[in-house]
């Protein structure tokens, strides 16, 4: 009997495995005498009139021992995984794949950026009559619609290129901007198609231009609007799914506006994947799907045979949900002051986390099953007024949902598309079609919290589904990130925002997830993300309260001759050493650490803070659900300091105002502490810990210094916002000295 040959294959990382067990082991141990030290023996010695301020401080080293603690699961496991596409089955044989591309507003998400990720999966190294690629405009934008029709229009000259000259860079605007050609050696022939490929698409970037400017083009006859129908449109000729113009055939190209109605809620981007889902489960009904947000492109045309290596491994393909890549990006600065590379999810946790039951759902760049999104309790034999109660109405969808549980596959590409279909599709893309059925609560991407990704992933795995992370030495899919400091910190509160929704509901990881058999491992893993937000309280106080029982020569840590203090200097650096080594170990640099504390500390002040009160006011009904895309447009001036590793001040006052603050408060507390303390009063050992404190947060801290002080240019911290934050930290010295006295 012939052995099949493997798909891929896991490799688990020992020795970083038993590096990190014996860390937080002994960690752990210190954390306990710390807690000891101050319920026993600190509170023991305090005033009564210092309880308060005690509390504070004791509850900031609790909430930062627990979130260490749930941090420390993410990498018992590490593994990494390699594919072995040349063992997969023949092309005939391959399952089809659809993909979802998502955009909501043409203004920060320009057209030439969506149709490059259009044409790039178009592209991908697949059979071309198994691939169609749905386009969600939640804009409802007429030039969107204009730009998809240019695509497809030069998507026949450079799917075949792409193909006949096996293209990597596979995203155009890519390519042509490239220095090399990617390995690419067709001789004479391919120069001087790629210069003619290079003309054409200088002129479909004339006509995006064009159409933008005249707000679409005349044979656009549908109505877009805050109030507007469904529009739906298999972009080139009718008949044709997958067009074949004599070189190669060009994958299916769909256009989706679905209904919208202000008194209708839409759910954000949940809600546009879910019309996604049904609609294209009407047209194509592929058993697989890649996610793939507007602004990141494919880069490696082979990512759809990679991810087919797990999804179709007998060993792990039946509860295999989703295969997780890495988000990578295009605009990243070798310095990346902001982290907007996401390093430590991506290179540390992700890995971590497949080692157990798998990743977490990552919002873009995974090939995720279809039939895990319709439900584990969903049966063949289940009767169809229940099918109705969780699907909806639709029994030309319900049929398509039964192919999916059945394990069947539709024919491939879209051959024929009569105009009741279409109607169909529109009627199941329309704003009340989900009223009575179970989408976005038991079916399809879920509601809950406005990071769908991550409370969708959660539900799977609580649902016994798996998950695999696949990180390849080329980056599978490229995207930008933030290049500036305030685009950065709003995209955080965002997603910090809904991560403590579900913290503060029924679904808190630690419960629900362990109630649901998940290992424990993973609920904390899921708990920590969740939890992360929460940071903002021990960053506020440890920036607030040591300083001012500073000024008011009143101690906070143990003197330096005290055995205790020991305690808080080892687990100090036990914290930094191990996160030090855990950068450098997967490829970092010290600057590479410092600049992820650094973050950390402005997140912890900003994002995180008013990510949680921004949930909190929702749960109290003081506020409604809201979905802010970033900002793609790229800022010249401040792209150019994002390069040079110079911090951009030019953001909200709500978000430097904080940080101005306390870092002044800190400059106030630190010159007291070594002039005052040391100097006139000898008591320098008595307050070391708070001095050091201080000294510390100015360190990493020191670009908000360099922005008040020693900057003059235009992304420097106004002059207004250093005297309004110079004022408030008075007010918090005054009324601060009142209460501790």
């Amino acid at each position: 009997m012939e052995t099949l040959r493997p798909l891929q294959k896991c490799r688990v990382h020992k020795f970083s495995s038993i590096i990190h067990r014996i860390h937080t082991s002994v960690h752990s141990i210190a954390i306990l005498f710390m807690l000891y030290y101050r319920l026993i023996i600190n509170l023991s010695k305090i005033q009564i009139s210092f309880l308060p301020y005690w509390f504070l401080i004791f509850t900031s080293e609790l909430i930062l021992s627990f979130l260490w603690l749930l941090n420390s699961a993410h990498i018992f496991f590490p593994v990494s995984r390699s594919v072995f596409p040349e063992n997969l089955p023949p092309d005939d044989e391959l399952p089809p794949i659809d993909v979802f591309v998502c955009t909501a507003d043409p203004i920060k998400e320009p057209a030439l950026g969506v149709v490059n990720t259009v044409l790039s999966a178009m592209a991908i190294d697949y059979p071309p009559e198994k691939v169609s690629v749905y386009l969600s405009d939640d804009g409802g934008s007429v030039s969107m619609l204009c730009a998809v029709r240019e695509a497809w229009r030069f998507g026949e000259l450079w799917v075949p290129f792409c193909r006949e000259y096996g293209v990597k860079r596979i995203c155009p605007e890519a390519f042509f901007q490239a220095v090399d050609d990617d390995e690419v050696n067709g001789g004479k022939k391919y120069l001087l198609e790629r210069e003619h490929i290079q003309k054409e698409y200088e002129e479909f970037k004339e006509q995006l231009k064009r159409a933008q400017e005249n707000g679409g083009t005349k044979d656009t006859t549908v109505h877009f609007g805050p109030n507007r129908d469904t529009v739906i449109e298999i972009i080139g000729q009718r008949g044709y799914g997958a067009k074949d113009n004599g070189k190669a055939k060009i994958p299916s190209l769909v256009y989706v506006s679905r209904e919208k109605n202000t008194s209708h809620p839409h759910h954000f981007k949940a809600g546009a994947l879910n019309v996604l889902l049904r609609v294209s489960g009407i047209i194509s009904n592929s058993p697989y799907i890649l996610m793939l947000d507007c602004d990141m492109h494919s880069n490696d045309p082979s990512s759809a045979r990679q991810a087919m290596c797990f999804h179709l491994d007998p060993k792990i393909s039946p509860s295999l949900a989703f295969v997780q890549f890495p988000q990578r990006f295009h605009n990243i600065s070798k310095n990346d002051i902001y982290d907007s590379a996401l390093r430590a999810c991506f290179v540390l946790k992700w890995p971590g986390m497949d080692g157990l039951i798998g990743p977490m759902l990552s919002g873009t760049c995974f090939y995720m099953k279809r039939k895990a999104l319709y439900g584990t309790d969903i049966h063949k034999d289940m009767d169809l007024s229940k099918l109705k109660k969780c699907f909806g109405s639709s029994n030309e969808f319900l049929n398509t949902v039964i192919t999916s549980i059945n394990h069947k596959e539709n024919d491939t590409g879209i051959k024929e598309f009569a105009d009741n279909k279409i109607q169909e599709a529109r009627f199941i893309a329309s704003c009340t079609y989900e009223q009575d059925s179970q989408w976005g609560e038991q079916i399809g991407f879920l509601y809950h919290s406005v990071v769908e990704d991550y409370f969708t992933g959660f539900i799977l795995h609580c649902k016994g589904w798996k998950s695999v992370f696949h990180n390849p030495s080329r980056p599978a899919f490229l995207g930008s990130t933030t290049t500036n400091l305030n685009d950065t910190l709003v995209q955080g509160t965002r997603w910090n925002s809904g991560l403590i929704e579900v913290l503060f509901s029924r679904f808190c990881p630690l419960i629900y997830g362990l109630k649901s058999r998940m290992p424990l491992l993973e609920c904390m893993c899921y708990a920590y993300l969740a939890s992360q937000p929460l940071y903002c309280f021990p960053a506020w106080v440890l920036a607030i309260i040591p300083q001012l029982c500073l000024l008011n020569d009143i101690p906070i840590y143990p003197k330096v001759s005290s055995p205790w203090f020991i305690v808080y200097v080892f687990l100090f650096l036990s914290t930094l050493s191990k996160y030090l080594w855990d950068v450098v170990n997967t490829g970092g640099t010290m600057r590479t650490w410092w600049n992820e504390w650094r973050v950390w500390m402005i997140k912890s002040i900003t994002a995180y803070f008013y990510g949680t009160l921004d949930a909190i006011l929702k749960l109290y009904g003081f506020r409604k659900a809201s979905f802010l895309p970033t900002n793609k447009v790229v800022d010249d001036e401040q792209l150019k300091r994002y390069q040079m590793g110079i911090y951009d001040f030019q953001a909200s006052k709500m978000l430097i105002v904080p940080l101005v603050t306390l870092v002044t408060l800190n400059m106030i507390s630190f010159t007291w502490g070594v002039i005052g303390e040391e100097i006139f009063e000898g008591r320098f050992s008595d307050l070391f810990g708070q001095v050091f404190l201080s000294f510390f947060i100015l360190m990493v801290n020191y670009p908000i210094i360099e922005g008040m002080i020693l900057r003059k240019d235009k992304g420097s911290i106004p002059l207004f916002v250093t005297l309004l934050s110079i004022l408030l930290s008075f007010c918090l010295l005054f009324f601060g000295s009142i209460f501790v006295t």
